[in-house]
């Protein structure tokens, strides 16, 4: 059901991009400056992705949903308070919202491919107790790449209008078998390797949540998680380096793999976690005590002045609060209210935005997606930091799939940008860039 109608929406869509191609293609798109070479290519418009657009005003948009609309408008799983994953990815690969009968056909589909081959065990068992979990997640992933349908008909050789099919596929085998390896290294690293096992006749949420054996309403957290972390553009580090690699070619396993060791670094999959470190100092430096508005407000004035940030605050896009932070608000209120971090958590919400408009130095005081999501996490019993990165790429790997899928079939090339010396650099600026 989802593979036919996407079949038909790439059929319709080629031809846009062809057409852009060769009757458009020497139209200039954007300008780009020494600064954003040498720091980090940052903003410079270059890549496509119709899959999610991060809107300054309403937030992160799922084929122009934004997500308010993907949640009111998902199917849910019966008794449950948010959607299918599995419709998520239905959106993002075909831009429309399942019916109940299409979002279903998607969850037997990835109940059926869920199970893990014996060696992807093996392989996790192999790493030290004192590994990294996204180490042993890039590597259960990388090792799969033996089970690539796409690699395997690459080598027999198949016309490329038709490299989307077996990338869809293998798409479909990962996604289904990323809950399984997940929770599995979860309870090799923190649960002395004692793992429930999985249960085929729950959706993706439910029995991610059952296999971590954590009662209701994990199941709906985990929904919440995935859905919320599932695609934010293609410049971020995960998406952009999944996007690269597959590019060459590789499978869609050496893909995600790659992905999820760009999603490792400090710089990107990680401030979830430190929120919650800097959350529970805050704590210790107040002496457990929930402090009044008023010495919450001179703490974040002594913060501030002491040249630090306040972490989980401020977008580099965003002009309002994030909308993924609201949704997390909405469901901490009604489920973690008496919750002593989320006392933190609602303060700080209502302290620090005009604490920052009156500083002055940030673009947007508004907090964001981790400001709240470790604290959740928290609050349900998954206390061990490392883990939180690993949960981020079980959600991000569903949108960057969805972006490989039609990567393959729009015939997008070798991603190839062309490099400069720094003498180089030296002489277009003593030039005026000219």
């Amino acid at each position: 059901m989802m593979k036919e109608k996407l079949r038909e929406k790439i059929e319709q869509w080629r031809p846009r991009t062809q057409r852009l191609h060769d009757e458009y293609g020497d139209v200039v798109v954007d300008k780009i400056t020494i600064n954003q070479i040498i720091g980090g290519m940052r903003d410079i418009k270059c890549l496509v992705t119709d899959i999610s657009y991060l809107d300054p005003e309403e937030g992160i948009k799922y084929r122009n949903f934004t997500l308010p609309e993907v949640f009111e408008k998902l199917p849910r799983p019966c008794g449950a308070e948010y959607p299918y994953v599995e419709g998520c990815l239905f959106l993002l690969l075909t831009g429309e919202i399942p019916t109940e009968e299409e979002v279903s056909d998607v969850v037997d589909e990835l109940s059926k491919r869920r199970i893990l081959p014996r060696y992807v065990y093996d392989v996790i068992d192999a790493f030290p107790d004192v590994s990294h979990p996204m180490a042993m997640f890039a590597s259960a992933i990388l090792t799969m790449s033996r089970e690539s349908l796409f690699a395997k008909k690459y080598e027999m050789g198949m016309r490329k209008k038709d490299y989307w099919d077996p990338m869809y596929e293998d798409s479909l085998n990962l996604l289904a078998k990323l809950p399984e390896i997940a929770a599995y290294i979860y309870a090799k690293l923190y649960k002395n390797g004692k793992m429930v096992q999985s249960n085929p006749f729950l959706d993706f949420g439910g029995n991610f949540a059952h296999m971590m054996d954590i009662p209701k309403p994990y199941d709906d957290v985990s929904r919440l998680h995935f859905i919320l972390h599932a695609d934010h553009e293609s410049g971020n580090v995960s998406a952009h380096t999944g996007h690269l690699v597959a590019s060459s070619l590789s499978d869609i396993y050496l893909s995600i793999s790659a992905m999820i060791c760009g999603l490792a670094g400090p710089l990107h999959g990680l401030a979830n976690q430190e929120v919650l470190k800097w959350l529970h100092g805050v704590i210790q430096k107040m002496g457990g005590k929930l402090p009044t508005e008023d010495e919450m407000k001179q703490f974040v004035w002594d913060t501030l002045k002491a040249g630090h940030v306040i972490p989980g605050f401020g977008h580099a896009v965003l002009r309002k609060t994030d909308p993924r932070y609201m949704i997390q608000r909405e469901f901490a209120l009604k489920h973690m209210a008496d919750d002593p971090l989320m006392h933190y958590v609602d303060m700080l919400f209502k302290v620090v935005p005009p604490i920052l408009k009156e500083q002055g130095k940030a673009k947007n005081p508004w907090p964001n997606v981790d400001s709240h999501s470790g604290v959740i996490q928290w609050h349900y019993g998954v206390r061990e930091y490392d883990f939180y990165t690993v949960l981020f790429g079980i959600g991000r790997a569903i949108g960057i799939c969805a972006n490989l899928i039609w990567d393959r079939a729009l015939l997008y090339p070798l991603e190839r940008p062309k490099s400069l010396t720094t003498d180089m650099l030296e002489v277009l600026a003593m030039k005026g860039g000219k």
